[in-house]
């Protein structure tokens, strides 16, 4: 029970009610002396020492210790009498023993302060949340390395005001520094003083890019795959929206809606008033419009239609559907009670209110549901083995009918296919550029120039087996303890708490 005290002798252990009181000294050994280091056992004198070590059955533990005040022996040296410490079981100055202090720092590091302190009271060890605080700011941060591979984000301290930067290793995700924003002249500091990196993860930031050139031009800068497989989902999800008119008409969308009348209006306002010569900045205070709004309109050859699938839960009725359709196209006069009937001899259950709600809402005759361009950018950028058959069905008609599509599909399968890292990547990555830019695509023209723009560090992405993947995952991580925090901790707990987890 008592193991812990093992470097002590335990003359007694005395029940308090919610305490548990031990009456300890040390050992009869020879202590050196902390000057000089000569072995003395001449006693000067005793004193008491109170710890407090672990509880045991839900109730504090109390440690009364004697302690020797020993001579030294030397002559000449300058300690005439010291205290003898207790090496392993408490530290100078300490009130708690060190097992005690490593469970304590466990539980402040996981939670901190208020959290912790709760946690602590239950656990028959009261501390108050300043002394949890204090305790974690004492823990000792590991010591600072500069890995092979370094893994750089940035994270929202105040989302769309502040930001700060994380540093990993980006082979074993072990934090390496926190620093207090991502503007390029503090990393680039940091960089300048840590030096030795040889690669570098980034995701597209301009001003990572610009510090690790300034800083380490020898390394290599490896952009994040994933970022740029997302980039090139947005750009992938605008094509399809902007070509809505052509592959939509395989599968047409409901009459009315205002959604779609309110689209068409403003877009026929906005290209009525740029063919009287009015400017893009006119147009947007003329029609109160943001001109960002202003600018999407004028790009766009037709109005697009936004559309929206209609919700439905599955009820009784959907077994009985085909039977349905069946007979309404044979006979689109026949009563609803007349199918009522016909579809309980099949077995139908439901009420006949039902049945006519469904009818009502145009669920028996619908071919299909509605596909929105969500829906098919999703189906397009999935890998083809995870798409169920009539998911692959309807991602092959909707393409078919719209050459753009077409190319589009075989565009984004080709360069999914170079985001797996290869040597030759580059190279292959240079052919997909040239038929992007011989292509009718112009989102995709973009999103090439923007390669071409950093494209010595995705030339490292594709064909280096580095990425940002463990950098998401401790940001994933700090959110968490952010949100524990929020409002009432500041950057420096902040940071001693990343660099201990």
């Amino acid at each position: 029970m008592f193991s812990g005290l093992a470097a002590l002798v335990v003359e007694d252990v005395s029940d308090e009610g919610d305490v548990i009181r031990v009456t300890a000294r040390t050992r009869d050994d020879r202590v050196p002396c902390p000057v000089c280091g000569v072995p003395t056992l001449r006693v000067h004198g005793f004193h008491g020492r109170t710890l407090t070590d672990v509880p045991v059955d839900g109730r504090r533990v109390v440690v009364s210790v004697r302690l020797r005040r020993l001579v030294c022996p030397e002559p000449g040296c300058p300690r005439q009498t010291f205290r003898e410490q207790v090496p392993g079981l408490v530290e100078r100055y300490q009130r708690r023993t060190n097992r005690l202090a490593r469970q304590l720092g466990s539980v402040v590091k996981e939670l901190a302060g208020r959290a912790g302190a709760r946690l602590l009271r239950v656990l028959a060890f009261g501390v108050s949340r300043s002394t949890a605080l204090r305790t974690l700011m004492r823990l000792p941060i590991p010591p600072l390395r500069v890995p092979r591979v370094v893994g750089i984000d940035d994270f929202a301290l105040k989302r769309r005001h502040r930001y700060a930067t994380i540093v990993i290793d980006a082979e074993t995700g072990e934090r390496i520094d926190v620093l207090p924003d991502r503007k390029a002249e503090t990393v680039t500091k940091w960089l300048r003083e840590h030096p030795g990196a040889e690669y570098v993860c980034r995701d597209g930031s301009g001003s990572y890019g610009e510090a690790i050139r300034q800083a380490l031009p020898e390394a290599v800068q490896v952009s994040d795959r994933w970022h740029v497989w997302s980039n090139l989902c947005g750009k992938a999800l605008s094509e399809v929206r902007s070509h809505t008119a052509c592959w939509a008409s395989v599968n047409p969308a409901r009459p009315g809606g205002v959604r779609e009348q309110t689209t068409r209006e403003r877009w026929q306002q906005v290209h009525d008033l740029l063919g009287k010569g009015v400017g893009l900045l006119e147009c947007a205070r003329r029609l109160n419009l943001a001109l960002n709004t202003v600018k999407r309109y004028a790009r766009l050859k037709e109005p697009t239609l936004e559309r929206r699938a209609p919700q439905y839960r599955p009820t009784l009725v959907d077994p009985y559907r085909d039977h349905l359709r069946a007979r309404r196209a044979a006979d689109p006069a026949v009563p609803v009670q007349q199918l009522f009937r016909e579809i309980q001899e099949l077995g139908y259950t439901g009420s006949l209110n039902l049945l006519y709600r469904y009818i009502t809402q145009g669920r028996a005759e619908g071919d299909k549901p509605v596909t929105t361009p969500q829906r098919f950018a999703r189906l397009m950028l999935t890998r083809p083995e995870n798409l169920r058959d009539k998911d692959t069905a309807l991602l092959r008609e909707l393409t078919e009918a719209c050459p753009e599509m077409t190319e589009l599909a075989r565009l984004v399968g080709e360069f999914a296919g170079l985001l797996t890292p290869a040597e030759g990547n580059d190279a292959k990555l240079t052919d997909w550029i040239t038929a992007v830019r011989a292509a009718e695509l112009p989102h995709l023209h973009s999103f090439a120039n923007g390669l071409e723009l950093d494209r010595a560090a995705v030339d490292a992405g594709l064909t280096l087996p580095y990425h940002n993947g463990r950098t998401e995952g401790v940001n994933t991580r700090t959110k968490k303890i952010m949100r524990q925090m929020h409002g009432r901790a500041g950057f420096p707990l902040l940071r001693q708490r990343i660099l201990l987890q």
